[in-house]
């Protein structure tokens, strides 16, 4: 029933028992694809999620040999108006778990302190448009959000790469939940984000969603209608795209799994 591989429309799943295994078979897909990139095109450009969910790949990811002097690395999102050394800044955790112990050769930065924010979207969104993102490594919210792109709020089709976001209510009580603030009012209320097809636009999507937490998003990922109301639905249509559970994670879905 688990530690098993299959797929859901064009989505493929990989789910293990052990939260542990779950994280080796992401990292090594991380290490492979970066360095595939590297040895055909000379460098490689992975945009990586922050957050709790993350951090079994992350350590993972330090068991595996990666050409990081060749890989430029990207965030998905950060809060307007916070500090980056504030404990749950964006950037903090990319420039303590990413780019303090990879060494990569560059990591582009959201200014969440820019006094201009829509000039902030714009000059990121430059960024990633230079060339083509090898790799998306990002997670589920517990709404079903992708990056910030928030249900009700997500553009599947939207045009720009990178826009000023607001946070619903379940996103802004999932940062308390996971320790980053004391307490909603504490939460920034809008956000930097990377758009759904920015997300998507890279030449692999690796989706790491453990955690009981997430069961309930990764059932309606995997079985709700495909539109805006719970954004990762979209992963469903995303050929490139492989979504690794724990036994945690997976548990709402067990039906929908080899026997």
């Amino acid at each position: 029933m688990l530690d098993t591989r299959t797929q859901i429309e064009d989505l493929r799943l990989e789910v293990f028992a052990a939260t542990a295994d779950m994280a080796a078979a992401a990292a090594a897909g991380t290490a492979e694809v970066l360095t595939r990139a590297v040895a055909e095109r000379g460098a490689a450009r992975v945009v990586i999620a922050t957050g709790n969910s993350q951090l079994a790949f992350v350590t993972a990811l330090a068991g595996y040999d990666v050409p990081w002097s060749k890989v430029t690395v990207f965030h998905m999102d950060e809060y307007v108006g916070i500090d980056a050394n504030h404990p749950a800044s964006f950037r903090r955790w990319i420039r303590e778990r990413i780019a303090a112990p990879f060494g990569p050769a560059r990591v582009e930065y959201i200014d969440g302190e820019a006094s201009d924010v829509e000039a902030e979207c714009a000059r990121y969104e430059a960024l990633l448009r230079e060339a083509p993102i090898d790799l998306t490594c990002m997670g589920i919210g517990e709404n079903g959000h992708l990056a910030f792109n928030e249900p009700g709020q997500a553009d599947f089709d939207d045009a720009r790469w990178v826009r000023q976001i607001s946070l619903t209510p379940e996103s802004l009580h999932q940062q308390v939940g996971e320790g980053h603030f004391p307490d909603v009012d504490a939460v920034p209320p809008t956000a930097i984000s990377l758009t759904v097809p920015a997300l998507l636009s890279a030449r692999h999507v690796q989706v790491v969603a453990p955690e009981k937490r997430k069961a309930a998003a990764v059932r309606n990922t995997l079985t709700l209608p495909i539109d805006a109301s719970c954004p990762s639905t979209i992963l469903r249509r995303t050929a490139n795209a492989t979504l690794y559970l724990d036994a945690d994670s997976a548990g709402d879905s067990l039906d929908l799994l080899p026997a």
